[in-house]
């Protein structure tokens, strides 16, 4: 007997297909964002957008849309849209809970990496140590990324591994703000991590990361408050 045949009623609408273009502008839109070379506050404009990418302006209003929806940016009803900006207490949450994520990822990883995933975390700190070498902050932000990424997944824990992912992206938009001030330390601190992780040492590596992930995260709060102020003096 065959099974019986869908209700036409089932669904609304038909499903979509793909729409490649749209998706394409949303991610070169992302990235600008995550990399700061659309900081936080600057007006997009759909025109210029669209002028610049090439493209018509209905992508790039879809794209504005998913943005604002995902809060990377804030649509204002006869402004237009803007680049948004984080708030103190929006910052405090995120990175807190990268802290705590990523404490407990080090802690395990020290457990599970063994020696191919201690390799995998050398190479990317010295990709890392090599792009502040040539103060290339795009290369830093990248394997600095790379590297906290790498860790979660060797904690072996995929929910822990899947919720870091999560905020990842975010946090590679905050780091933005802080890798060049916090340099050499930084690359420095993640060494230090990652001998702790090959030494099996469980303790010292959630340590560690716990103190590194808190100095950025202060690190961040003390640049906000000093951008925030050179942004005032500039608009009086």
């Amino acid at each position: 007997m065959p099974p019986p045949r869908l209700d036409k009623g089932l669904l609304p609408t038909p499903v979509q297909r793909p729409a490649p273009l749209r998706d394409s502008v949303y991610e070169t839109l992302l990235e600008l964002i995550t990399r700061r070379r659309l900081p936080p506050g600057r007006h997009l404009v759909e025109n210029e957008l669209a002028e610049q990418l090439g493209v018509s302006r209905q992508p790039v209003r879809e794209a504005l849309q998913r943005l604002s929806n995902e809060g990377w940016v804030d649509l204002r009803p006869g402004y237009g849209a803007f680049v948004h900006r984080p708030s103190e207490n929006e910052a405090e949450q995120l990175l807190a809970m990268r802290t705590l994520l990523e404490t407990e990822a080090a802690r395990l990883a020290a457990v599970e990496a063994g020696a191919e995933g201690t390799a995998r975390l050398r190479e990317l700190w010295r990709v890392g140590v090599e792009g502040l070498e040539r103060d290339d902050t795009d290369a830093m932000v990248d394997a600095n990324a790379d590297l906290h990424r790498v860790i979660t997944e060797l904690s072996g824990n995929e929910v822990l591994a899947g919720l870091a992912g999560q905020v990842a992206r975010r946090v590679r938009w905050y780091h933005g703000l802080v890798v060049r001030r916090r340099g050499r330390e930084a690359w420095d601190e993640h060494a230090r991590i990652i001998d702790a992780i090959e030494a099996g040492d469980q303790d010292e590596a959630a340590r560690l990361m716990r103190e590194h992930t808190d100095t950025t995260r202060r690190v961040y709060h003390e640049s906000a408050a000093g951008n925030g102020a050179a942004e005032e003096i500039a608009a009086d």
